[in-house]
């Protein structure tokens, strides 16, 4: 069916149903191409979030088309039981590939128009607010010129480290020369 109207008419909320194998990927993908606009499409959970992901990426190979979902490998609320008053804190551990995967959907979002995101439901736990997420961040680009300590400064502001070695980690940057470069 065409939902094209629908949309491009204001409403905001169009609900796409049918069976396993009935077209609803390709209707959905017809329609991000006719709006030509940014598209976040919520899945229930991660592997139908992976599913529609990889069948957009082929209908979309130019677009920008990200995955948005919980970066947690493993999560535990905090609990308290009165009758044995045992308290156990929160307990969770990141997934750093998946958390990489978060912030280009973010990005992608403030810098290309036919970003398409594929989320679970956990997307309502975002990066916070956008305009603090880019108040976060410096933008670099080739051939731009910075005063060395400008931009150690700049880095060591978002909390990027002086990497230790020649191999370069999550949060970390290589720096050549001596003092200048030192973290701390």
């Amino acid at each position: 069916s065409d939902v094209s109207p629908q949309v491009q008419s204001g409403v905001p909320r169009v609900v796409l149903k049918g069976a396993t194998g009935t077209g609803k990927t390709f209707v959905l993908a017809n329609l991000i191409a006719r709006t030509n606009r940014p598209t976040l499409i919520v899945a229930p959970n991660k592997v139908l979030a992976a599913q529609l992901y990889t069948e957009l990426r082929s209908f979309f190979p130019t677009n920008a088309v990200t995955i948005f979902f919980s970066h947690f490998d493993f999560y535990r609320p905090e609990s308290y039981a009165p009758v044995s008053q045992n308290y156990v804190e929160k307990a969770s551990q990141t997934n750093p590939k998946i958390d990489a995967l978060r912030h280009e959907a973010t990005r992608s979002l403030f810098e290309r128009r036919d970003t398409i995101v594929v989320a679970t439901v956990s997307c309502i736990y975002g990066l916070g607010m956008p305009a603090e997420y880019l108040d976060r961040a410096t933008a670099l680009s080739v051939g731009q010129r910075w005063r060395a300590a400008d931009l150690l400064a700049a880095l060591r502001e978002m909390r990027y480290e002086r990497a230790a070695g020649r191999q370069l980690g999550r949060g970390e940057f290589l720096w050549p020369g001596g003092a200048g470069g030192t973290s701390g």
